[in-house]
């Protein structure tokens, strides 16, 4: 058995031990696995996009779009699709691969899924990965936005199951599991993932991680998000999450969903260089790239390419387009090719 190998049936207690591990030995099992499957110097670079802000019936106690709290947020309804592609080709010019649109609702309603469609062939004609997160799906859902040409649908499980009812009670978790398994069913891949520093214990960090570990399929894409305050949310007082818990459960997600890619997610404004590093060799190998991550502060996008530059890394480039785009992309290789073979010797 190699370190890499997929497993579904962890326990509380080696998750535990894991966790437990002097620092030191943890990074460097974190950092061995990532190496056995993943160019440790490449990073994927996401954008997210906010298609329709605030005003969410839910009540996520973390969350400045929720109907329930006070906070300084502007609601915005629906995005135009014409607008959203135009951010969309501002982001793939910036370099990312993945174009995320993110709306708050508890879910879809009829009348924005031929908008919401639209919005997918679109940005999918642009040669990106595309990615949404709209609250919950039924069956049907997750079949149209499939059939739209959607790549990867988000719905993070937030906690663990035991500090989920602390957090959230609009909704359940088992809601969750069942739009994953929504998604699943349809033959998109799964982005889900967690936030840290809601005031949770240390047994909610392992409980979270084993919920997607142990997930029939463990998701293609965990965003491990560290809590942004926002003032007029309940959790806006709560006790800052100390730096080195938070890149143990990026080490520990690396290790127990070896395959993931493990975003470095929400919260990345609070973290230096240094600890943003200590990240990256924990193994997380994604990041949300532009100026704003739905509707909280996110780290300039100039500033995430010197890091990177820095560290001698990359951004990850992306070879899956779609067939459009691809034959597009293909021609132009082609017809360079041509001109540079015509031009070499004069140069």
């Amino acid at each position: 058995m190699t370190m890499a190998t997929v497993r579904h049936d962890w326990t509380h207690e080696e998750v535990k031990a894991l966790f437990e591990m002097p620092f030191n030995d943890l990074l460097f099992k974190a950092a061995s696995i990532h190496r056995e499957n993943f160019n440790p110097n490449e990073v994927q670079i996401s954008t997210l996009l906010s298609i329709k802000t605030g005003a969410c019936p839910e009540d996520c106690k973390y969350c400045p779009q929720s109907g329930h709290y006070k906070t300084d947020l502007e609601r915005e309804r629906l995005m135009e699709v014409e607008k959203v592609v135009e951010q969309a080709r501002l982001a793939k010019q910036k370099g990312a691969t993945r174009f995320c649109m993110g709306a708050a609702w508890s879910d879809p309603k009829d009348r924005d899924m031929p908008y919401i469609e639209k919005m997918v062939r679109e940005v999918k004609e642009l040669g990106l990965e595309t990615c949404m997160t709209l609250g919950m799906l039924d069956n049907e859902k997750a079949h149209a936005l499939r059939d739209a040409g959607l790549d990867y649908y988000n719905h993070n499980l937030d906690t663990s199951p035991e500090y989920y009812q602390q957090i959230i009670t609009t909704r359940t978790y088992q809601d969750r599991l069942d739009t994953i398994d929504n998604v699943r069913d349809a033959g998109m891949k799964v982005c889900s993932g967690g936030i840290v520093g809601m005031g949770e214990q240390a047994a909610d960090r392992f409980g979270l991680l084993m919920q997607l570990a142990n997930l029939p399929q463990q998701p293609e894409s965990v965003p491990i998000n560290m809590l942004v305050k926002v003032k007029g949310t309940p959790l806006e007082d709560v006790e800052d999450l100390d730096h080195f818990e938070f890149v143990r459960t990026i080490a520990v997600a690396r290790i127990m969903m070896p395959k993931s890619y493990v975003r470095l997610s929400a919260g990345r404004t609070a973290m230096n260089e240094q600890m943003q590093s200590m990240c990256f060799f924990a193994g997380a190998n994604s990041i949300f790239y532009g100026d704003k991550l739905l509707t909280t502060e996110n780290p300039q996008a100039d500033t995430d390419m010197n890091l990177l530059k820095k560290l001698g890394m990359k951004p990850e480039e992306r070879h899956d387009y779609s067939d459009e785009a691809y034959e597009a992309s293909l021609s132009s290789a082609i017809a360079d090719k041509a001109t540079s073979e015509l031009f070499y010797e004069a140069n």
